[in-house]
């Protein structure tokens, strides 16, 4: 079958092309010009990133620290609870309709700010259009040239797709452009691979000579059942935070509600987590083997005991296969 698109190989060529270019500018990185923490967060999808840093980054802000937020999920909900549901405006799109009319952007057209909490999209392509690490990497250009490395902020709080492997979402990582990472995960194997990934990524550029490390793990929707808490005790990094599994903070940030705020029952949680994210130093992880992973967790939850069992030219092959004569002499007994 052959599909009805115009210039397919054109087309496939230039999204591998796409993939596969170097940055035309130097991403920022190294010491910024003020006294700023740079902190990548990372998480499976879905784990909670989003909700978390929305509250953190409120309370931070309550707190009297000047916190800028940047979402790194093409998905482009980072910011959805900070500002009550409404769509933040990317950076990626915002540059592309302004280069079609000819124009600059600048510092409003992606820059809001709510609670004292100044936040922005970088966004990504269309789906099925486009690398998606590739347009983290052009978000960041044209973050340098918007003059990053001259704003004056105590933090900066960057949230990445933690399940993606490709460099565009490892930025932080190997380049040195964050001095730590934090992971957010839950109390399941899906979460606590995208966590253990982070760590294996983190040893792997520490061991090329990078600077940045792990500072803890935030547990979000913690249900007791302490896999989490195994985990980190596993890969020797510290707890910062554990949020409980519970009805009214599910329904508050359906809601886009900010629970983390003095008025909150929960703001003494989130004011917590907001030092122990400021002091947290970062720390040289010990990533786990899948087999090690995998014994954090009841065996009757994970298939423990199952074995390899090889298959073979025949199984392949189906109702195709065809006996094969052996070649092997017999000796008659004699």
């Amino acid at each position: 079958m052959t599909l009805d698109v115009p210039n397919l190989k054109e087309f496939n060529d230039r999204l591998r092309d796409e993939a596969a270019e170097e940055p035309t500018l130097e991403v920022p990185q190294g010491e910024p010009t003020k006294k700023t923490q740079i902190i990548a967060i990372y998480g499976k999808g879905g784990i909670g990133k989003s909700f978390t840093l929305a509250n953190l980054s409120h309370m931070m802000a309550e707190q009297g620290k000047r916190v800028l937020l940047i979402g790194c999920d093409p998905k482009s909900d980072t910011t959805s609870l900070l500002f009550g549901g409404k769509a933040c405006p990317t950076i990626i799109e915002t540059s592309t309709k302004k280069k079609l009319a000819g124009e600059e952007v600048k510092i409003g057209d992606v820059c809001f700010k709510r609670g004292g909490v100044f936040a922005m999209e970088l966004g990504g392509p269309e789906v099925g259009r486009g690398c998606g690490g590739r347009g983290i990497i052009h978000g960041f250009e044209l973050l340098e040239k918007l003059g990053f490395h001259d704003w004056d902020f105590d933090y900066v709080l960057l949230d990445f797709l933690g399940d993606v492997v490709c460099g565009g979402f490892g930025l932080p990582i190997a380049r040195d452009m964050a001095q730590k990472v934090i992971l957010v995960a839950s109390n399941d194997l899906q979460s606590l691979y995208v966590a253990n990934n982070v760590c294996s990524a983190v040893e792997y550029f520490r061991k090329l000579g990078g600077n940045v490390g792990v500072a803890g793990l935030v547990i979000n929707k913690d249900d007791g059942s302490g896999e989490a808490q195994a985990f980190a005790e596993a890969v020797d990094i510290p707890i910062l935070a554990s949020i409980p599994q519970n009805d009214d903070l599910r329904k508050k940030s359906a809601n886009y509600q900010i629970v983390g705020t003095a008025e909150s029952e929960w703001g003494a949680l989130f004011a917590a987590l907001g030092d122990n994210v400021a002091l947290a130093p970062p720390q040289r992880p010990t990533a786990l083997s899948q087999d090690g992973l995998l014994e954090l967790f009841d065996g009757s939850e994970t298939g423990a005991g199952v074995k390899l069992e090889p298959a073979t030219d025949t199984d392949m092959r189906g109702k195709n296969a065809k006996p094969v004569e052996s070649l092997e002499v017999i000796y008659d007994n004699v």
